[in-house]
């Protein structure tokens, strides 16, 4: 195997990439205080870097749980962001310029495929820890090029997290799997989430945008 460990930092550079986006939407986007969410994703990163810097065999349960309340306090933050903008849009909409909708939904957006980026990593074939050093005691969720057609990568091939951004990306820019297929329920619920998602954000934020700049 190419690596005895897979590092957290690329997960965690996005996180914080989130925050940054979070804290930049104007306030009327922005559930609770604006400094309320950021401080709870924070609060868990933090200890769960220094903790847990790398993924390693037998991961604790408490790092674990500490890696879903992350991901799940950033979509609440994120899903709540867009709620708060499509009522804007629909109750208040003449208020809104184009260029504040233009860079929310933007941010919206991306924060959208670092969250998805984010379930795919960790749910998939069982988490980090069973597709490094577990390989084949849990079935693949997603069917990536490289483990379908042979010699196109090294035998002992793993997704990391970059190839979770990627089809997270490629998802939410054509509203559907592209070259990595989802193989199981869990893995098709959520593309659809993310899809469903990106279609709001892409085609109700934005195209109201575009027409305000008109």
């Amino acid at each position: 195997m190419k690596s005895a460990h897979e590092p957290r930092w690329p997960a965690s550079a996005a996180v914080l990439v989130a925050i940054c986006l979070h804290l930049a939407l104007p306030k009327q986007y922005i559930w609770g205080p604006f400094w309320l969410m950021p401080l709870m994703e924070l609060a868990i990163l933090l200890p769960l870097s220094m903790r847990a810097p790398h993924r390693v065999p037998h991961e604790g349960r408490l790092n674990q749980f500490l890696a879903f309340a992350l991901i799940i306090v950033v979509n609440i933050a994120n899903f709540a962001s867009l709620i708060l903008l499509i009522l804007m849009l629909l109750y208040n909409g003449k208020s809104v310029t184009g260029p504040e909708l233009l860079f929310s939904s933007l941010g919206i957006w991306i924060t959208n495929v670092i969250v998805f980026a984010l379930w795919y990593w960790e749910l998939d074939s069982g988490g980090p820890d069973e597709r490094m050093f577990h390989a084949g005691h849990c079935l693949p969720d997603f069917l990536f090029p490289q483990m379908a057609t042979a010699g196109v990568a090294a035998n002992d091939w793993r997704p990391q997290f970059i190839d979770y951004i990627y089809v997270a990306f490629t998802n939410a820019t054509a509203f559907s799997p592209t070259d990595t297929m989802p193989l199981t329920v869990k893995a098709k619920i959520l593309m659809l989430c993310q899809s469903a998602i990106s279609i709001i954000t892409v085609t109700l934020v934005a195209a109201r945008a575009v027409n305000i700049l008109s």
